[in-house]
């Protein structure tokens, strides 16, 4: 069982396709290993034993049959609690949908059904991905994979710990504002935020003025890949997709080559203001390593503007728009800090909105200028490794035991640009704290360039040896 909980998508599904592993003993062994950690980690809201098996069932006959099979035919996935899939409940992490199914998928997760992956479950995220820590009055709290005392990290905080445990190859995420990568980041995963429209969007309000996505969450840079083969492609329900054919990804996941001729800029801080020492450290010495596979490194010196209150004037109008209505019904049911955010919002106008989208064009005109004279921006994904598992969301944090500020602030400065801008961006371990937990690295590339990423991540992933480690759990 330990064995096929370990193998990443991209060896089992050769393993399948040879016959060597079967589809049912791969998703029995996955749904053995989710109710015995699920205790532990409680990093599921729901899950479907009865049918994942079927679904195996049908997988394995394929294979026997010899039909031809899909990129991901009988990969065992989860997807997040905000992410619709066609008769299994989809709660958003909220008590008022507790007992919701949905009759559709999602584009997202029909297209990795569609490429044979077989959904075992639902992930925990916070009441409909409000913040950047897993819990929700539904469920509770989810913790890091690496230490039962440390956050999951949010909002796709499920889906981070539920792959770093072994316990599925691959998961489906969200992004808003950094809710695949942080959490990836501070359980030593890989999480992509691809461009706005490589992965359709079926279900946010807003499609034209969107800056949320769908995800892959992977142990791996080649199942990234793979999921973003799988998922990626136009799609009538999103208009930044329409017209954006994906090119190969999984040749460019592969480590040929290196990265001579590429120009990288780095920054330590972003703008920040303190960056803890481990997380300085490990950052430094990734520097080190694309330089040794033959980057050319440049510091970046223009510092960004501090976007926080316009990502909150956007964000928060839009759940303003969306839960208002529900919070003055039913509030005293709903998470208190998605609440209090919401009422944030209360006096800001219709013009605060548009001025806010003014900076968030200025920021892209900002970012498209430094990639025309490079290929890649590096940072650290987060200030510091894993928060304590009780932090508030409004409450200050700490860095190296100095109290750094405000916590959206203060520890992913790096990640909310991308998500107004839409460039890609993804984030890789890159090493590990005194503490022992994962430190990250993040790669940001030109707008629609995620083969130009995957390959610049895959060749730093084959650098190191960080994939050797696991939690002890």
């Amino acid at each position: 069982m330990t064995d096929l909980t370990r193998l990443p998508a991209s060896d089992l599904r050769e393993h399948i396709a040879a016959k060597q592993i079967s589809p049912v003993e791969l998703t029995d062994a996955v749904l053995a290993r989710a109710e015995k950690l699920q205790p532990v980690l409680n990093c599921f809201v729901t899950l479907i034993p009865d049918q994942a098996r079927a679904a195996a069932k049908a997988a394995e006959d394929a294979v026997m049959r010899g039909e031809p099979l899909g990129l991901l035919h009988g990969i065992p996935f989860a997807a997040k609690d905000l992410v619709n899939t066609a008769g299994v409940r989809t709660t958003f992490g909220s008590l008022l949908y507790e007992n919701n199914v949905p009759k559709e998928d999602a584009v997202c997760a029909a297209r990795v059904k569609g490429a044979g992956a077989i959904l075992f479950g639902k992930t925990t995220t916070p009441e409909f991905g409000h913040k950047s820590l897993t819990d929700a009055p539904l469920f509770g709290r989810t913790r890091n994979a690496w230490s039962a005392a440390h956050t999951s990290g949010g909002s796709s905080g499920g889906a981070a710990v539920a792959v770093a445990a072994g316990i599925g190859p691959i998961g489906i995420a969200t992004d808003g504002g950094g809710s695949t990568r942080i959490p990836a980041a501070i359980n030593g995963m890989v999480g992509l935020k691809q461009s706005n429209g490589v992965i359709p969007h079926s279900q946010v309000a807003d499609a034209f003025g969107n800056y949320t996505y769908v995800t892959p969450m992977t142990r791996t840079v080649m199942d990234t890949a793979l999921m973003l083969q799988a998922m990626a492609g136009p799609h009538p329900s999103d208009p930044w997709s329409i017209g954006i054919e994906p090119p190969d990804y999984l040749a460019a996941a592969r480590t040929e080559g290196d990265l001579k001729g590429k120009r990288i800029l780095y920054s330590a801080t972003l703008g920040n203001t303190l960056v803890a020492k481990d997380v300085r450290a490990a950052f430094e010495q990734s520097l080190v390593r694309l330089r040794e596979l033959g980057a050319e490194l440049v510091e970046l010196t223009e510092e960004l503007p501090d976007l926080s209150s316009a990502w909150k004037v956007i964000n928060h109008t839009t759940w303003k728009a969306r839960f208002d209505e529900m919070i003055r019904r039913d509030g005293n049911r709903m998470t208190p800090s998605l609440v209090r955010q919401v009422a944030e919002a209360a006096d800001w106008s219709g013009a605060d909105y548009q001025r806010a989208m003014f900076q968030r064009s200025d920021l892209f005109r900002m970012v498209q200028g430094w990639f025309e004279a490079a290929d890649f921006l590096v940072t650290p994904t987060v200030s510091r490794t894993a928060l304590p598992i009780d932090q508030d969301l409004f409450d200050p944090i700490t860095i190296d035991g100095v109290e750094a500020g405000e916590l959206r602030r203060n520890w992913f400065p790096y990640t909310m640009p991308f998500n107004i801008t839409g460039h890609p961006a993804l984030s890789i371990c890159n090493g590990y704290d005194s503490e022992g937990l994962p430190t990250s690295l993040q790669i940001v590339g030109r707008f629609r360039d995620e083969a130009s990423v995957l390959r610049a991540a895959a060749l730093y992933e084959a650098s190191e040896g960080w994939l050797d480690r696991w939690p002890d759990l």
